[in-house]
């Protein structure tokens, strides 16, 4: 019997947990800067879409990183791997919260995206190593982390920078990664290596025609969220006109919905859903966001549809290659992390050259381009035949 089958129900659904706060303390590091895009870019004295930066640089190094970190580190045990990137984390938070030129905050953020790209493609996949018979509900439980980030990291984030200036919420995330640290070494059981992953093995599944459609809607949903909820932040304060202490308590009803969408797609996965909602939000915040209700109303749609997401997209990934879990969860990763650095960046282009309201609009009819695509391809029966 292996460490991880004998031990306690108990004892695995911590180590589940354990997975799930590295990945909220990944996920709240790297969408922090969208609650303190302002202060940021006012203290380095650049315009928002140049702060954007902060949001790209991570996602183009975690896409290569994903499928470079976990082919290098392939044969060492899982464990150890994710207390080493989480140790990075911690540095990286540190960095940023005492930079004092715009290019070491950026060498902070490059050191987030290693993070990322090695933690999501090892951590998001154990769900069935740590707790085999209750697989679905534990990918639920890890992927919350999601909105999660969203619902107590962004909002806290941004209300610890109103209070304390945005240094102080840098400062906050590497104490708090710290103590995952600490967390994942005490609850995660040895995972040594199964089935390593190799550039072969990567290749067979990307060419999959089943893998390929679930790049596609991947790739225009993300690009479709980051895009503009890069800049919400700047929305809110210009075109709902919110005061700043509101702004924690909008995004804190966006990530509430979040959660509540994460664990509905573990039971329905449904990507033409997601989409929808998506881009109905997207598209009619520029013509009842100008109230608090209609922005709030909005913002929660938003969350639900966008909550789906990486559950849906995961699940795609897993089942187009049953075979090959890690490989199916780098590709996932890859795929995500890519594009939430394009989305990003041409967010930022639009919203220096036009407003917020115009990248919501763009971004809304990338998400309608999502839902007729979603609908059209076709949810891939298991391949087994993918090693």
């Amino acid at each position: 019997m292996s460490t991880v089958e004998a031990r306690s129900p108990l004892a695995s659904w911590l180590a589940v947990s354990s997975v799930m706060m590295g990945i909220f303390s990944i996920v709240t590091t790297e969408i922090l800067p969208i609650g303190l895009l302002t202060p940021i870019a006012s203290a380095f004295h650049i315009p928002a879409g140049v702060a954007g930066w902060t949001m790209t640089m991570p996602g183009i190094v975690a896409a290569v990183a994903a499928p470079a970190v976990t082919v290098a580190t392939g044969r060492l045990d899982r464990r150890v791997m994710l207390c080493v990137l989480m140790i990075l984390l911690a540095v990286a938070d540190f960095l940023a919260a005492t930079a004092a030129a715009y290019w070491t905050m950026l060498l902070a953020r490059t050191l987030v995206g290693l993070t990322i790209g090695g933690f999501w493609s090892i951590g998001a996949g154990l769900s069935n190593r740590l707790v085999p018979a209750r697989k679905g509900l534990a990918t639920a439980v890890i992927f919350a982390a999601v909105p999660l980030g969203s619902v107590l990291g962004v909002p806290a984030g941004t209300l610890i920078g109103e209070l304390a200036g945005w240094r102080a919420a840098f400062l906050v995330m590497g104490i708090l990664t710290v103590g995952v640290v600490v967390a994942l070494i005490i609850l995660l059981p040895p995972l040594p290596a199964v089935h390593a992953t190799d550039l072969a093995s990567l290749w067979n599944v990307l060419r999959s025609r089943k893998a390929r459609p679930a790049l596609v809607v991947t790739f225009l949903l993300v690009l479709a969220h980051f895009g503009t909820y890069t800049y919400v932040t700047p929305f809110l304060h210009q075109v709902t006109h919110l005061d700043a202490g509101l702004i924690s308590p909008f995004l804190l009803g966006y990530g509430g919905a979040g959660i509540v969408g994460t664990f509905l797609a573990a039971r329905w996965p449904t990507f033409p859903l997601s989409a929808a909602l998506l881009a109905g939000a997207t598209l009619l915040l520029p013509i009842f966001g100008g109230s608090p209700a209609g922005a709030l109303g909005l913002l929660i749609m938003w969350g639900m549809g966008y909550g789906a997401v990486p559950v849906c997209s995961q699940a795609w990934f897993s089942r187009a290659a049953p075979a090959a879990p890690e490989v199916a969860t780098v590709l996932f990763t890859s795929s995500f992390q890519a594009t939430i650095s394009v989305g990003a960046l041409l967010g930022g282009i639009v919203v220096d050259a036009t407003s917020p309201s115009i990248v919501m609009l763009c971004g809304g009819a990338v998400a309608l381009i999502a839902v007729l695509f979603a609908n059209v391809a076709r949810w891939p029966e298991p391949d087994v035949s993918v090693t």
